[in-house]
C-alpha cells in the first residue's frame, strides 16, 4: 500500500457510505466492519516498530504479521504533531489547511502562533478554512466522536484538526479511554477517533533508546490490546501515528541564538528545530541562506520560501497561507537539529529525541488494521 495521513479518513469514512473514493482500499481489510475505530499514537513511526515489538508482546505479533494487517504510510511536512492532525482530519494537504508547522510567524505580526496552545487567536475557522472529513460525515448522517484529554475541549488545533465531531474529554487519571471508546459506539458513533501521546512524550524528554521510552511503548500495545478485545463484533480498528523520530546527540546541534553569523538579518524564527523557517528582514534573504548554508553545510537543506513551495513539500499552496512559511526554509538532514536560544522556549534545548524534517525515520507512519472479525485482514 501507497498513501498518506490524508487518505485515512476519506478511505473510513467511504467505507462507512461517504460519497468518495476508498483511497487505501480499506474495504477489502476491515472486513465487514460498520463502524470504524482510530486511534493515533503520537510518535509511533513505521521505523519505531521493531523497537516497540521489543517491549510489547502485542506489538510483536504485529510487527511479525501474526496479528492485524500492517501496512506504511507517510505523514505530511513538517512531520510535526500539530501538521499531522490536521492533515489527518481534513484529507488534504498543509498547504491547503495553512497548519505548516509546529510555531509558525502570524503574518503582519513578530508573534508566533503555537498550535498546541491555541485557543482563539487567530479564529481557528480563519486560520484553517478547510472543513473536515468529521464534519462531512455528519452532514451525511455518519456521528463521530472524538476521545480526547479534556484540557483540548474547545482548543484551536481541536476545532482545526476534528471540527464537526462530538468530544468526549478524559480527565486525568480517572477515565479510562478504551471504556470511553466503547461507550461512544453504543451511544451512536460510527466512527470513534482516539489518541495517546505516551510514546511520543517519553522520547522528546528521555529519548527513542531510553527505558522510559519502552515503558511507553509498552503502555501503547497494552492499550490496544484492550481496545481490540473490548469492540463490538461489527467494529474494525485502524492504529496510525503522526510521525516517527529520532535521538539528536549533543554535538549534532547548533543553537543560533548563540551565533551571530546565524541572526543577522533574522526577524522571526519559526517552526521547530528540524524544520526551522526564517523570517528575515527587508532584502536580507539571500545573506540568510548564504550564511546558514555556509555555516550548517551538509547538516540541513536551505531553501527559499520559493524553493521550498515549489519542490511540492506542502502540496498545492493558497496564496493566503504562503506568508507563513519562512523567507528562508532550513530542513534537519541526519541527525542534526538547530535550536534557538532565545527564540522559543529553554526547555526546548534539553529534549533528546526530535521530528519534524523529512528522514523516512520521521515521516514512514504505520497503518495497523484490524478487521471487524478480529483476524487477520
Amino acid at each position: 500500500m501507497t498513501g498518506r495521513i490524508t487518505d485515512i479518513l476519506p478511505s473510513a469514512y467511504a467505507v462507512l457510505g461517504l460519497a468518495g473514493a476508498d483511497r487505501l482500499d480499506l474495504a477489502e481489510r476491515v472486513g465487514g466492519a460498520r463502524r470504524i475505530v482510530l486511534v493515533l499514537v503520537d510518535g509511533l513511526g513505521y521505523h519505531l516498530l521493531p523497537r516497540a515489538a521489543e517491549s510489547s508482546g502485542f506489538l510483536a505479533d504485529v510487527h511479525a504479521g501474526r496479528i492485524g494487517h500492517l501496512d506504511r504510510l507517510e505523514c505530511t511536512l513538517p512531520s510535526t504533531t500539530p501538521t499531522s492532525l490536521v492533515s489527518l482530519g481534513t484529507g488534504v494537504l498543509p498547504g491547503e489547511h495553512g497548519i505548516l508547522g509546529f510555531t509558525l510567524n502570524i503574518p503582519g505580526t513578530d508573534r508566533l502562533l503555537t498550535h498546541i496552545l491555541w485557543r482563539d487567536d487567530p479564529p481557528p475557522e480563519r486560520w484553517q478554512p478547510v472543513p473536515t472529513v468529521f464534519t462531512l460525515g455528519s452532514a451525511a448522517g455518519i456521528g463521530s466522536s472524538v476521545v480526547l484529554p479534556a484540557m483540548f475541549a474547545g482548543s484551536g488545533l481541536t476545532r482545526a484538526a476534528y471540527g464537526g465531531a462530538d468530544f468526549i474529554g478524559l480527565n486525568k487519571g480517572g477515565d479510562d479511554q478504551v471504556d470511553a471508546i466503547v461507550r461512544a459506539l453504543h451511544n451512536g458513533s460510527s466512527f470513534v477517533f482516539g489518541y495517546t501521546a505516551a510514546v511520543d512524550t517519553a522520547a522528546h524528554a528521555h529519548g527513542i533508546a531510553s527505558e522510559k521510552w519502552a515503558a511507553a511503548a509498552a503502555y501503547a500495545g497494552q492499550l490496544l490490546e484492550r481496545l481490540v478485545a473490548a469492540l463490538p463484533a461489527d467494529t474494525a480498528l485502524l492504529v496510525t501515528a503522526d510521525h516517527g523520530g529520532l535521538d539528536v546527540p549533543p554535538t549534532a546541534r547548533v543553537d543560533i541564538g548563540a551565533d551571530a553569523q546565524l541572526t543577522a538579518g533574522v526577524r522571526v524564527v519559526a517552526g521547530e528545530p528540524r524544520f526551522r523557517y526564517l523570517h528575515t528582514e527587508p532584502g536580507a534573504t539571500d545573506d540568510v541562506c548564504a550564511a546558514w548554508q555556509a555555516m550548517l553545510g551538509t547538516t540541513a537543506d536551505v531553501l527559499t520560501r520559493e524553493e521550498a513551495v515549489a519542490s511540492g513539500l506542502f502540496g498545492s499552496m493558497r496564496p493566503e497561507h504562503l506568508p507563513r512559511i519562512g523567507d528562508v526554509v532550513v530542513i534537519s538532514t541526519g541527525d542534526s537539529a538547530v535550536l534557538a536560544t532565545g527564540y522559543e522556549p529553554p526547555e526546548v534545548a534539553k529534549l533528546v529525541g526530535f521530528h519534524g524534517a523529512r528522514t523516512p525515520e520521521e515521516t514512514a507512519i504505520p497503518l495497523i488494521t484490524f478487521a471487524a472479525d478480529k483476524r487477520i485482514a
